[in-house]
């Protein structure tokens, strides 16, 4: 099954690229690898804010990660010119998570952009991570996460 088949099946429409929120871009390529911006999620059009171990659960921090991942395959594909099947693996994902000194599933959290790449990108988007407790996020957001990828 194609990647673009697996969001179909996920009931996922990419949405249109976000636009960088200061100095930056949303994606720099060197060579074969795409480095993605960190990115926000968001909740009814607005920045999903909130601190884990404070006023959000691991499990409502799970699906603002997933809602990144869908947000970095839109970008993705814009750097892959519009065509993921240009995507040999995705490297790495860094996950931010606004927490608590206390919390310590910033792991779990993450596990919601990971897994839903897993399941895009198959054996593909098995990737290397690393997920971080950090005292603030921009926006107050309650996760953000980057992504490098290989394309062809």
């Amino acid at each position: 099954m194609s990647v673009y088949e697996k969001l179909q099946a996920l009931n996922i429409t990419l949405p249109a690229v976000v636009t960088p929120a200061a100095a930056y871009v949303m994606y720099a390529q060197s060579g074969n690898t795409v480095y993605l911006s960190g990115h926000l999620p968001k909740k009814d059009g607005k920045i999903w804010v909130g601190q884990l171990g404070k006023d959000t659960t691991t499990e409502e921090a799970k699906l603002a990660a997933r809602s990144i991942a869908i947000d970095l395959i839109a970008t993705l594909q814009a750097a892959c010119g519009g065509d993921l099947k240009r995507v040999k693996r995705i490297v790495k994902l860094m996950s931010l998570v606004n927490s608590t000194p206390d919390f310590t599933e910033q792991h779990l959290v993450t596990n919601g952009a990971s897994e839903l790449i897993g399941e895009v990108f198959g054996e593909q988007g098995k990737h290397a991570r690393s997920a971080f407790g950090v005292a603030q996020l921009p926006l107050g957001a309650c996760v953000e996460i980057e992504m490098i990828a290989e394309i062809a």
